[in-house]
């Protein structure tokens, strides 16, 4: 996309706050000195047998680029890919359902959508938020000497490939989904509390943790350091990122695009690259926050109803082009 996108001369507008010029979660127009429009979109094909929770995963994962920007959602637009000769139309309305069952829990509203007919099954959603314009969180802020906190475990690419080839276990399938269907909303709210404290945030999907890390490293124009000890993963995923039978391309292409960019220690074995470059679906968000304000932040966003949050590294120095360490 970098390519076809390379020599293309947008519009310009000052109120446009974010736009193509960075990699980022979404994009940001100013509507006045106190309010702000997030805009993202995105959908993508199955990943479980189930519609309804198809829909709620594909939901969750649309609704997550608002949170990441530091903002809460409004609205929603549905869109569909649907092959209605060889599915039936029930299925659709699970789907619908499914969707619209955590735009609900979001608090935001489904205000329409568009269909076409495919010959593949995709669905996801166009979401609008709304975030104060001096609290806009990016993905190319981060400061040297912030600690980076993580609000989901990683391994989703690898285990959705071994419940389609049905080698997970109930408790694994139910663990991963349980981690998908999450809103990210109590990290958004605590984002907000701690806006002046926080310098970046992303959210972690498609590109990996490594993906997205070396995008808020190049943006940032720093050096990252992860601690391969800290990689918060889902039980028996080392089981089968071990096997090479249950990669995907996505984590091939992860690698070519991060490229030189990431160094690994000696130390770091292989499994545990598999599970960093592993492409994630409805991730955590990674967030860049002043040290002294980590147990804070945490015990907040735990009051606002979040889960699992870890530290998983740190921004350890200024680097013109981006680099990510692993150690």
């Amino acid at each position: 996309m970098r390519q076809a996108l390379s020599g293309i001369e947008f519009a310009t507008n000052p109120n446009l706050l974010v736009g193509t010029k960075t990699a980022d979660d979404a994009g940001v127009y100013k509507i006045s000195e106190e309010i702000a429009l997030i805009q993202t979109v995105d959908f993508f094909t199955p990943i479980v047998d189930d519609p309804f929770v198809f829909g709620q995963i594909a939901a969750a994962n649309s609704l997550s680029d608002v949170y990441a920007m530091g903002g809460l959602p409004l609205t929603a637009l549905n869109i569909v890919c649907f092959p209605k000769d060889d599915l039936p139309l029930e299925a659709l309305k699970l789907i619908l359902e499914g969707g619209n069952e955590r735009v609900k829990k979001a608090k935001a509203v489904v205000a329409g959508g568009h269909s076409v007919e495919d010959k593949e099954l995709k669905f996801g959603l166009s979401i609008t938020g709304q975030v104060h314009p001096k609290k806009i969180k990016t993905n190319a802020g981060a400061k040297v000497g912030h600690k980076l906190l993580l609000t989901k475990k990683l391994g989703t690419g690898i285990l959705a490939t071994a419940i389609k080839r049905g080698k997970a276990k109930d408790s694994t399938i139910d663990e991963i989904v349980a981690s998908m269907i999450e809103l990210s909303e109590p990290a958004a709210k605590a984002i907000q509390k701690f806006s002046d404290s926080i310098s970046a945030c992303t959210d972690i999907t498609g590109f990996g943790f490594l993906g997205h890390s070396y995008e808020m490293a190049t943006g940032s124009k720093v050096e990252i350091e992860i601690d391969s000890q800290k990689i918060p993963m889902f039980d028996n995923l080392l089981d089968f990122a071990s096997n090479n039978k249950f990669m995907t391309m996505g984590n091939t292409t992860n690698r070519a695009y991060v490229g030189d960019s990431v160094e690994f220690a000696e130390s770091v074995e292989e499994v545990y690259k598999r599970v960093l470059f592993d492409p994630q679906t409805s991730g955590g968000l990674l967030i860049a926050i002043a040290s002294n304000k980590v147990e804070e932040f945490k015990t907040a966003y735990k009051n606002f109803g979040g889960n699992f949050i870890c530290e998983i590294g740190s921004v350890t120095e200024g680097h013109e082009q981006g680099k990510i360490s692993v150690v």
